[in-house]
Order: structure tokens, then C-alpha cells, then sequence
């Protein structure tokens, strides 16, 4: 109920297509807020711009509300600095709520970029043609332990970034009923993670997903061993569940996804991929699910060996001067063997899906990818024989994992329009199903 006694309105405009407008691009950094300070200088009537605080490296975090009522929504954009469609579809929704009268009771509160330091490392990308090979020599993902969404265990002795307090002082001064975060695979297909039930949305979901034509993850990576009430929708598990495997070290409760769900908000973790392979759709039992997850693990930890005996000819002045592009080769190079021991100890005892297998391929073409093109960067100024020979197998590896992923699984190129109109109903769907329920 709102302050005055009335019930918020639902939003029910989701079943039509929205207008996403051209440009067909992501927007840069700068060009996003730009967009932010625009609306909120048309629009002083439904729209605030205020900075929450300051990333490590001094860059502001914005915050845009739209409207003012005791019912907040928070949208999170830019989690991941290589997943620009979270920016992008955080300024299409303001624009998107704004074009509609206001609903009484309801407000909502769109945080422009959450790693605005990580979105600089990959703003390359962004200026020019958005090819694969483009978004991939200028590809930077933080480290676990440097994603601003993931927060310190008790007793680790390591501080929460800043970027990650201006997010939890947020919920804390919002108390939320929804979360979103916005987030974009690189490979795959559309999927959303849930910390709690939201009644409705999966439907609403898969029909959304199907009119940009993007295919439901129905046996998703990031949400091994999870409940799956739906195609394409996962339950987070709760503290302490055994059920769920350890390869990657991420902690769903220790998250600020689960921080919100304290003050009693449902976090909805928005996925939509850049490029789609239709395989991760299909539930249906590969006929040699086993084999073909076994020569991806094989692969992964051979790939893994020759990367890491090429990350230690980067010289000590590259690893000086560009520390963040070190940690996250040395992390994606610590993970990729436990991840292929895991597949080859657990999932190739068992009859496996069509999709389970397609992600196994993905993932032993991407982790091998990411750390050969943040080489070359590395690797970019580096002189002498050695050096180049370096170069050399890097762009290799590179060219090789490129080809899996376009021929090998089909992957193909989900203009920015969709993936925006797609993530921009997924938000509006979340809050029209838990407003129902208000």
C-alpha cells in the first residue's frame, strides 16, 4: 500500500513491444551520462541526477530517479565492465518511464554504472565497429575479489570496495522491494536469477526473450545445481547449501544481491547475451554429452598450461603499470583447471543436456579467449624474439577460440536494440509481477 492507502497500479504495459529507437550502439561512459543529465534537466518535474559516491579510482556513481513514492526500485547498470548492455538499458528505461505518466506510489532509482573503472578498460570496444574480435582486443573483467557486487566473507580481513558501499548505502537508504541487476553474457542465451520467488515472470520472460529472438539458457553455467521452476528462470540457493558446485568462487550469499533481500527486496539478476547460441536452449539429452564435456575439460586445462607459461614472459613494467589486466589473467588461469576437474569429476559420470554440453564447449572456448586477448595487451610493448613469439601463439589462441565460437556453436550477433528492448521488459516485467502482490 502507498502512504496515502492506495494499492500501486500495476504497470501492465509489458506485453507490448517497446519502442527502443535507434542509435543501434552501446552507449560510452560519458555518452550515457550525458543522456542521464539531459533527462533530469528536461524533466526536473519526475527526474533527479545526484551522485552516491566515488569508485577507487575517484569516478563518480550516478543515481537517476524517476518519480517519488515509498515503493523503490533499484536498477543496477554496468555490474560487469565488459557487459555494456547494463548502462545502455538503465538510460533506455529512465527515457521509457518518462515518455509514461507517473504511477502513483512508485519510484524508481537507476545507478548509471557500478564499476565505471572497469567500463574505462573496455571503453575501446565501444568506439569502434562491435565485432567479436573487436570486443575481445580491448576485454577487461575484474577478478572476483574487484566486482563491485560480491562483498568481503566475514573475518577475510578485506575492506568492501567503495563502489560496493555506495551500493549497500543505497539499499539501506531505499529499502527496495526489487533489485535489478543488469547484466549481459558474452555467449548463450537469456536467463534470469531470482533470490526469491517472483510469481509470473518466468512466462512473461521467455515470451520477451522470444520476440528478440534470443534463446532461454535452460541448463546455465552460473547456475549449476540451482532450482530451475522454469526454462531459463534459477532460484539462488541460500547460505550454506552443499548442493551447488565450488569450481568458481563466487558466493550468491555473500553478494549485494542477497544484502537487499535483508530490508525484504527480491533481487532479479538480468541476463541477455551479446551473441546467441540457440544450443543452450535445447533441454534435450546430448547423445554424447559425456565425451563431448570430457574433450572440453581437456582442452581448458591443456589451453590453461600453454597461457599461463605465456603470462610469465610479460615483463615486470607491463605488470606494474597495468596491475588490474594481470590479476584477472592470473585469476581466470587459477579457475579454468578446478572448473575442467569439476566437469570431468561431476558432470561426465551422468547423462548431460544438450545444453549443459554446449555451455562446457563455451566456456573451454571463452576462459582461453579472455586470457589470450588480455596478453596481447600485456604483451603489446614487449620487445626481443621471445616477445613476439608470445604474440604470436596468443593471437593464435585467439583466432582459434574465435572460430569454435562463430562455426563450432553458431554464435550470432544480437543487435544492441534487442538485447536493450529485451532487458529494459525484463526490469518492467520484474516490478509489474511483485507490484501485483503489494
Amino acid at each position: 500500500m502507498t502512504d496515502t492507502g492506495r494499492r500501486v497500479r500495476p504497470l501492465r504495459i509489458l506485453d507490448r513491444t517497446l519502442d527502443t529507437r535507434p542509435p543501434a550502439r552501446y552507449p560510452t561512459q560519458a555518452q550515457a551520462e550525458a543522456a542521464a543529465r539531459r533527462l533530469a534537466l528536461r524533466r526536473p518535474d519526475r527526474c533527479r541526477l545526484r551522485e552516491v559516491g566515488r569508485s577507487r579510482a575517484g569516478r563518480p556513481l550516478l543515481l537517476l530517479s524517476v518519480d517519488r513514492g515509498p515503493h523503490a526500485a533499484l536498477v543496477v547498470g554496468g555490474p560487469h565492465p565488459n557487459e555494456p548492455i547494463g548502462t545502455a538499458a538503465a538510460v533506455r528505461l529512465a527515457e521509457v518511464l518518462l515518455e509514461r505518466p507517473a504511477r502513483p506510489g512508485l519510484s524508481w532509482h537507476l545507478l548509471l554504472c557500478l564499476d565505471p573503472d572497469g567500463a574505462a578498460l573496455n571503453a575501446g570496444w565501444l568506439d569502434g565497429p562491435l565485432t567479436m574480435s573487436r570486443h575481445y582486443e580491448h576485454f577487461f573483467r575484474p577478478a572476483f575479489e574487484e566486482q563491485p557486487e560480491l562483498l568481503p566473507a566475514p573475518g577475510s580481513g578485506r575492506p568492501p570496495m567503495p563502489e560496493s558501499l555506495a551500493l549497500t548505502g543505497l539499499i539501506d537508504e531505499l529499502r527496495p522491494f526489487l533489485q535489478c541487476s543488469l547484466h549481459g553474457v558474452d555467449f548463450g542465451g537469456a536467463f534470469v536469477q531470482l533470490t526469491g520467488p517472483v510469481p509470473g515472470l518466468s512466462e512473461r520472460f521467455a515470451r520477451s526473450a522470444d520476440r528478440a529472438g534470443l534463446p532461454l539458457d535452460v541448463d546455465s553455467y552460473d547456475a549449476i545445481g540451482w532450482a530451475s521452476p522454469a526454462p531459463g528462470t534459477y532460484l539462488m540457493p541460500g547460505p550454506g547449501s552443499e548442493d551447488t558446485p565450488r569450481a568458481l568462487p563466487d558466493e550468491p550469499e555473500l553478494s549485494t544481491w542477497s544484502y537487499a533481500a535483508r530490508s525484504g527486496a527480491v533481487t532479479a539478476v538480468l541476463e541477455v547475451p551479446m551473441w546467441a547460441v540457440d544450443a543452450v536452449g535445447d533441454a534435450r539429452p546430448h547423445p554424447a554429452g559425456p565425451q563431448a564435456v570430457g574433450e572440453a575439460a581437456r582442452d581448458l586445462t591443456a589451453r590453461t598450461a600453454e597461457l599461463s607459461a605465456l603470462l610469465a614472459r610479460v615483463p615486470a613494467q607491463a605488470r606494474e603499470a597495468h596491475g588490474a589486466l594481470v590479476r584477472t589473467a592470473e585469476f581466470n588461469l587459477a579457475v579454468a583447471p578446478r572448473v575442467a576437474d569439476e566437469w570431468l569429476e561431476l558432470w561426465c559420470p551422468r547423462p548431460l543436456s544438450a545444453s549443459r554440453a554446449t555451455t562446457a564447449g563455451l566456456v573451454a572456448a571463452r576462459l582461453p579467449l579472455r586470457v589470450a586477448s588480455i596478453l596481447l595487451r600485456l604483451l603489446a610493448d614487449a620487445r626481443g624474439p621471445g616477445a613476439e613469439a608470445a604474440r604470436e601463439r596468443a593471437r593464435a589462441v585467439v583466432a582459434d577460440s574465435l572460430d569454435r565460437l562463430r562455426h563450432r556453436f553458431g554464435a550470432r550477433w544480437v543487435p544492441v536494440q534487442e538485447q536493450m528492448a529485451h532487458q529494459t521488459r525484463a526490469v518492467l516485467t520484474a516490478a509489474d509481477c511483485l507490484l501485483q502482490t503489494i
